[in-house]
């Protein structure tokens, strides 16, 4: 197991991500529209990982029994569940992190149109390569993989990458724009904080330890587990890529 955690190709993509050339070309309103515009998409599909492990793990079938996981893990995913559907927003007031995102969109006029049409009938022509390729791998494996691949994407790909890729998309952001008041953006600085804290601080452990549950000393498992954490990240690394270069051909035809 611990092998697995280590590896070479997991530690290499999570590095990458942690401090990807993309975060320090975000610099003015119109590139962190375009960033915010692909990234919604990773935002929303986030919960469907999320859903399939509450929905495999707990009981959430009418009439209730009591799920055969450890109690310790339906806490866990519940927990998760409770954080991501119905945190606070910076005012107080309950809030889901995807309504959280969609505000900050709108405080920097940034358009989730596409997002939003895409999520109604799943049309991936609204999507470009990299967006397709990763939603459409999120949502397969929501649908399709086994439970530990699928807690091994969310774990990997999301709950422990995120708190160290957000504080570095947060210190660029903050570098590039504190010292300009005419663009301010108070739900998108909440939003990845508030990932950094509960992500770095509560959800990522409580990930790990539903995914070693759900493996234990299975060494298919863990290798499952490894293809589709490599998987997760590899395909977030190509949208990353996908968004800084478009980024950079707008520059070149200014």
């Amino acid at each position: 197991m611990n092998s697995i955690m280590l590896h070479p190709d997991l530690l290499n993509y999570h590095e990458q991500l942690k401090t990807h050339s993309l975060y320090k070309k975000i610099q003015t309103q119109k590139e962190l529209q375009i960033f915010m515009e692909t990234h919604v998409f990773a935002v929303w599909d986030f919960m469907s990982l999320l859903k399939r492990l509450q929905k495999e793990i707990t009981c959430v079938e009418i009439p209730w029994n009591p799920s055969p996981y450890p109690k310790t893990v339906v806490r866990l995913i519940n927990e998760i569940v409770l954080g991501e559907e119905s945190d606070k927003d910076f005012e107080g007031k309950a809030c889901d992190h995807f309504t959280l995102y969609i505000r900050a969109m709108e405080d920097l006029n940034a358009n989730p149109e596409r997002l939003l049409k895409f999520s109604k009938n799943l049309d991936y022509g609204l999507c470009t390569p990299a967006e397709k390729n990763f939603v459409e791998f999120n949502l397969n494996l929501s649908t399709n993989g086994k439970i530990h691949e699928v807690a091994a994407a969310f774990f990997f790909g999301r709950e422990k990458l995120i708190p160290d890729m957000f504080t570095s998309i947060l210190g660029d952001l903050t570098q590039n724009f504190d010292s300009r008041a005419e663009i301010n953006f108070p739900n998108l600085r909440y939003y990845l904080k508030r990932h950094i804290d509960i992500d770095g601080g509560e959800h990522s452990h409580q990930a790990e330890d539903c995914l070693k549950s759900l493996c234990e000393n299975d060494e298919t498992k863990w290798e499952e587990a490894r293809i589709a954490g490599v998987q997760s990240l590899k395909l977030r690394s190509a949208l990353w890529y996908e968004v800084e270069n478009k980024i950079v051909s707008k520059k070149s035809h200014l």
